[in-house]
């Protein structure tokens, strides 16, 4: 295992970018070219932009950019925002005749409203301006990090402080596989499996603000590759990384959340044990990705 972050996918770069005044933030996770998407969803509560375009049955192939955020559905602003900055950029689908390009942006957003931060925002939440900052930051020294920066400035996972986790493996023969987590769990983050059935359940009182406060999102990367149906089967395995660092996980108060990438431009595309074992070290990444977050790894 290496503590280098997702950046070290080839044909990646990560921004982040955080305002401590409100305790929120933004991390962009932009392709160098446009790459294969899926997304897995499990949580009951989930906040996100652009999902359905990922499915594989839909028509687009490749997606331009991935934004994380805080701020519950504000949040989501910094989908809107990443848009835009690449369209000015001149990266999406070519529209034609003078017309402005579209990029596909999916996002998704963790729940830090209630954390102490100051939210008296009006109609200028921040996450427009964070996305901007994590886009002028993509790619530069020390922007794949990891603790309570980006979309995980403001975020707890049970009971200790949240963050990002970003972790990276390589597979051999130039492939790698790569994790970056936002923990925000409701349940208890473990550095190892919880001994019996009663560790790491939370008291499930009735309280003002429960069951609103939470969600682990992220995303998995290999320059392997993938269809966009592989995609979402290693998107689909990853989900189990937070099963192994989580308890409970994936509940009606949490929106877990998971993307997978293939930076890959092209065939063959890998064979079904190839497949199998990137998902594997996928989730594998994942559970080391969520423990970082919160300083057990």
């Amino acid at each position: 295992m290496t503590h280098t972050g997702i950046t070290l996918v080839p044909g990646l770069a990560v921004g982040h970018a955080h305002c401590s005044h409100a305790r929120t933030g933004v991390t962009l996770i932009v392709p160098h070219a446009p790459a294969v998407m899926a997304v897995e969803v499990r949580g009951g509560g989930p906040g996100t932009r652009e999902t359905d375009a990922l499915n594989p049955i839909n028509l687009v192939e490749r997606a331009h950019g991935l934004a994380l955020a805080g701020g519950s559905v504000f949040g989501l602003a910094a989908g809107d925002e990443l848009a835009l900055l690449l369209s000015a950029a001149g990266r999406g689908l070519p529209m034609g005749d003078g017309l402005p390009h579209v990029p596909v942006v999916p996002a998704a957003i963790l729940f830090d409203l209630a954390n102490g931060g100051d939210k008296h925002w009006g109609l200028e939440p921040p996450y427009r301006r964070l996305a901007q900052e994590a886009f002028a930051r993509l790619g530069t020294p020390g922007s794949d990090g990891h603790g309570p920066i980006g979309a995980g400035h403001g975020a707890r996972s049970g009971s200790r402080p949240g963050g990002i986790g970003s972790l990276a493996r390589p597979l051999g023969d130039g492939l790698v596989v790569g994790a970056l987590i936002a923990a925000n769990s409701f349940g208890e983050v473990y550095a190892d499996a919880p001994p019996d059935g009663t560790v790491g359940m939370p008291k499930l009182n009735r309280h003002k603000g429960f069951g609103r406060q939470n969600t682990v999102i992220g995303a998995v990367a290999t320059n392997a590759p993938l269809s966009r149906a592989q995609a979402l089967r290693v998107a689909m395995v990853a989900q189990s990384g937070l099963a192994r660092a989580v308890r409970p996980v994936h509940t009606q108060f949490d929106g877990d959340c998971l993307f997978a990438l293939s930076t890959a431009a092209g065939q063959p595309l890998v064979d079904d044990v190839q497949l199998t074992i990137i998902a594997t070290v996928a989730a594998d990444l994942v559970a080391a990705a969520t423990r970082q977050a919160v300083g057990l790894y």
